[in-house]
């Protein structure tokens, strides 16, 4: 199993020696944030040269993500994205800081 999954099942574990409770279930899923796939991100990298939104700023890439998954972006996701599109392009856009 990989580590973060053990990570999780042992917090869990610690937090409901007994078992999770089903009151529980849907506040512990919320905790879990999604990520975008590798499939996502080339999709939304794709959708943004499409529409001509290239040179894309962070806002655009947001509200793509946010029209591709019906979810709010993370800033993990938009950076994702962000680093895809600035690959393809091949050089950063302006106005844009780089990734931590």
């Amino acid at each position: 199993m990989p580590p973060f999954l053990n990570a999780i099942i042992e917090w869990l574990r610690a937090g409901y020696p007994d078992g999770v409770p089903e009151s529980d279930y849907i506040p512990l899923l919320a905790l879990l944030r999604r990520r975008l796939s590798d499939d996502e991100v080339r999709q939304i990298a794709t959708e943004l040269a499409i529409t001509g939104a290239l040179p894309a700023d962070e806002t655009d890439i947001q509200v793509m993500i946010s029209k591709v998954t019906n979810e709010m972006p993370s800033e993990d996701d938009v950076a994702r994205v962000r680093a895809r599109v600035e690959a393809k392009a091949g050089e950063p856009f302006h106005g844009w800081s780089s990734p931590h």
